[in-house]
C-alpha cells in the first residue's frame, strides 16, 4: 500500500475546519462542541479571522469549512466568506437549522462566495430528527433550506451522524435525499466525544453492516457518498475492488486540521488534543512540525492492529475514536472488525 503514500500530506492540509463559534440555538444529543446559547468572549476576532484566512491561503488553498456551533451566530461571517474567496479559497459553510437560516441568509452566503452549504439531517423523518436535534421544526427548516439553496444555485451537502439511533435506516435516507438535488451525502460515524455517549457508538459488527448498506446505497444514489471518521470504509472498499481506492486517505491530522473558536489547533474536532494556538504559532508550522501531527501521518508507528495492518496507509483507523475510547490517539480503532494476520495472535 506504500505506493499510494502522498507526501503532500506532510506539507499542508487538504481540508481546514474552523469552528467559528460554539454558540448555537439547537441542543443536539450528540453535539461534539457541546454548544451553548451565547458566543464566547475569547473567540477569534474578525481581524484574527482574516489573518487565519491569509495563513490558510498560503498553505496552497485547501478547502475551508466554516463550522460551529452555528456560524450564522457571527454577524461577520459574510465578510469572512467574501475575504476567503478573495484569497482564492473554496469555502463551505455548515449552518444550523434555526430561525437564522433564512433564504436571505443563504442568498448572502452565496453572494459572498460560499461554494456549498452543509446541512445536518440525522433521521429521514421529522419526529426522530427533531428529537435528536432537541428543537421541534428543525427537520422542516432543514428541508426548506435545502430547497432555498438549490433555487439560488448554492450546492448542498447533507451531513448525517450514524449512531445506534439510525444505523438501520440507510435506505430510507437515500430515498429521501434522492428527492433533494444534493451534491454529496457525508456520513459521520459517531465518536463518543462532547455530548455523545459511548452507548451511541456502533460496535465493529454494526459498523460492518452500516458499511454494507452504504456501499449498496452508493450504487443507486444520484449524489456522491462519503464517510467521515470511518476510514475502515476504505479498507472495506479495497477488499471488494482495489480500483475503488487509489489514493492515501485523509484523516485526523493527515490532510485534515481543525481550529477551535478560540484558536486551538487539533487533528480534528473529534480529537481534542491541542497542538498549539494560531494566536501564537502559524497554522502551517503546527500542522507540519508538531509531534502529534507528524506521528498521525505515520500509521506504521501506531500500536495494536492498526500499526501492522496492510491497509493502514489507505485507512489508518479513526484516531479520534481510538483516543475517545482508550485515551491513546495511536491505538487501535475499536469499530474495525478486520484482524491483520500479523496481529491475529495479539488481539
Amino acid at each position: 500500500m506504500s505506493a499510494i503514500n502522498d507526501p503532500y500530506f506532510d506539507r499542508a492540509p487538504r481540508i481546514v475546519i474552523w469552528e467559528m463559534t460554539r454558540a448555537c440555538a439547537l441542543a443536539c444529543k450528540h453535539c461534539r462542541a457541546e454548544a451553548v446559547p451565547r458566543r464566547h468572549l475569547g473567540e477569534l476576532t474578525t481581524g484574527e479571522a482574516f489573518h487565519l484566512v491569509d495563513e490558510i491561503a498560503r498553505l496552497g488553498a485547501p478547502l475551508l469549512v466554516l463550522s460551529g456551533g452555528d456560524p450564522l451566530m457571527r454577524d461577520d461571517i459574510y465578510k469572512i466568506v467574501e475575504y476567503a474567496r478573495f484569497r482564492g479559497l473554496t469555502v463551505a459553510v455548515t449552518p444550523s437549522a434555526t430561525g437564522r437560516l433564512t433564504s436571505d441568509a443563504l442568498e448572502r452566503l452565496y453572494t459572498a462566495g460560499a461554494h456549498r452549504v452543509a446541512l445536518s439531517l440525522d433521521a429521514p423523518d421529522a419526529q426522530a430528527h427533531d428529537a435528536f436535534r432537541g428543537v421541534r421544526g428543525s427537520y422542516a427548516r432543514t428541508l426548506a433550506a435545502v430547497r432555498s439553496a438549490r433555487e439560488i444555485g448554492l450546492e448542498v451537502q447533507i451531513n448525517t451522524t450514524i449512531s445506534r439511533r439510525n444505523n438501520e435506516r440507510v435506505d430510507e435516507f437515500v430515498d429521501l435525499l434522492s428527492t433533494l438535488d444534493i451534491a454529496l451525502w457525508s456520513v459521520f460515524f459517531l465518536i463518543p466525544v462532547g455530548r455523545a455517549s459511548l452507548d451511541m457508538m456502533l460496535d465493529a459488527a454494526e459498523t460492518d453492516r452500516a458499511f454494507e448498506a452504504i456501499y449498496a446505497a452508493s450504487k443507486r444514489a444520484p449524489f456522491g457518498v462519503k464517510t467521515t471518521e470511518a476510514p475502515a470504509y476504505r479498507r472495506f472498499l479495497a477488499q471488494r475492488d482495489p480500483s475503488l481506492v487509489r489514493t492515501a486517505g485523509i484523516g485526523d491530522g493527515r490532510g485534515f486540521v481543525f481550529v477551535s473558536h478560540v484558536g486551538e489547533v487539533y487533528p480534528s474536532g473529534f480529537l481534542p488534543e491541542s497542538a498549539g494556538n494560531v494566536r501564537s504559532t502559524p497554522l502551517g508550522t503546527i500542522y507540519r512540525e508538531h509531534p502529534l501531527f507528524v506521528r498521525l501521518r505515520r500509521p506504521s508507528t501506531f500500536t495494536g492492529k492498526c500499526g501492522v495492518c496492510s491497509y493502514n496507509t489507505i485507512c489508518g483507523g479513526s484516531r479520534a475514536r481510538a483516543y475517545a475510547t482508550s485515551g491513546d490517539p495511536f491505538g487501535s480503532d475499536p469499530s474495525c472488525s478486520y484482524v491483520p494476520e500479523r496481529s491475529a495472535a495479539h488481539v
